[in-house]
């Protein structure tokens, strides 16, 4: 298949639309958009040229694209695939974008003779327009059929990403892999955030204030392993300093923010380990570490 074929999106929120405009960039032909809302479906049309037709929720007869990209919410992606499936005129590649399911959800449009894969973007996109760029350099997790995968790992070709695989039995750990990393650091910023608000800070000078520590920790990530990237506390095997955090988390924050520095504690003192941290304080911090969480029970 060439680069120069059309696409379909069913489901035009903040990925399906920034995927529609990133592959018009790209010189894709985007057919159609399938939304439930009009004026959201509108919005993304007008950002891409020639602007595609807006189809109404569950309308497929018209559909006559190369390839159809599911991207509504993962509950809604079989029950498309079936009605996909009974009013497709035609045999063209279809995908989902869910990072937890694997292309077996489209069973049915399998057995009507698509071929079918999943294409998941790991890339964090809060808005449509913004999201269009982010692609570029992002990594993408592709399976289904041969067919489909080749097709897939072209579109991520040309929009600039990378392709991994894993086995379709491993597609829910993966993406329980991507939420730690992406959905879990915004709410464990958020805790940080919380603690910096006790400290008389607002919520805006507490998040301006950290991100330039959570960027060089990312950055040091880019060159070095999670062991290597370890800094502070725990890195040092302070158990001192430990006793003064609990102390005044105890005092200070809510119990469930608490909980949240012990659990990502206990998990640091590998990795400090690893470093070579002393050893006896890392098991005293240990004691420390479950102490508290027995005390919270």
């Amino acid at each position: 298949m060439t680069a120069n074929f059309n696409i379909s999106i069913i489901g035009a929120g903040r990925l399906g639309g920034a995927l529609a405009i990133a592959l018009n960039k790209k010189n894709f032909s985007v057919d159609n958009l399938v939304a439930r809302s009009f004026e959201t479906a509108e919005y993304i049309a007008k950002l891409i040229n020639p602007n595609p037709k807006i189809l109404p929720a569950n309308n497929f007869s018209e559909i006559a694209s190369d390839v159809i990209l599911i991207t509504t919410q993962d509950s809604e992606i079989e029950t498309v695939a079936a009605r996909l499936a009974d009013q497709l005129k035609t045999k063209p590649l279809v995908f989902h974008t869910s990072g937890s399911l694997s292309s077996e959800v489209l069973h049915r449009l399998k057995s009507v003779g698509c071929s079918t894969g999943s294409i998941h973007p790991l890339v964090s996109i809060s808005d449509a327009r913004r999201g269009a760029d982010a692609f570029a350099d992002a990594y993408f997790c592709v399976e289904g059929e041969r067919a489909a995968v080749k097709t897939a790992e072209e579109i991520v070709g040309k929009l600039g990403g990378k392709s991994f695989s894993v086995a379709a039995e491993y597609k829910t750990l993966y993406h329980a892999a991507a939420v730690t990393a992406c959905g879990h650091l915004v709410a464990l910023i958020d805790a940080a955030v919380e603690m910096l608000t006790k400290c008389g800070l607002d919520e805006k000078s507490a998040r301006e204030i950290l991100l330039p520590l959570i960027k060089s920790t990312v950055s040091n990530l880019e060159s070095q392993t999670t062991a290597e990237a370890l800094t502070g506390t725990f890195a040092r095997a302070d158990l001192e300093t430990l006793r003064r955090h609990l102390e005044t988390l105890r005092a200070k924050v809510a119990p469930e923010t608490l909980e949240i520095y012990l659990q990502l504690g206990e998990r640091s003192l590998p990795l400090a380990a690893a470093q070579g941290a002393r050893r006896a304080n890392l098991e005293k911090m240990r004691g420390q570490i479950l102490l508290a969480k027995k005390n919270l029970k």
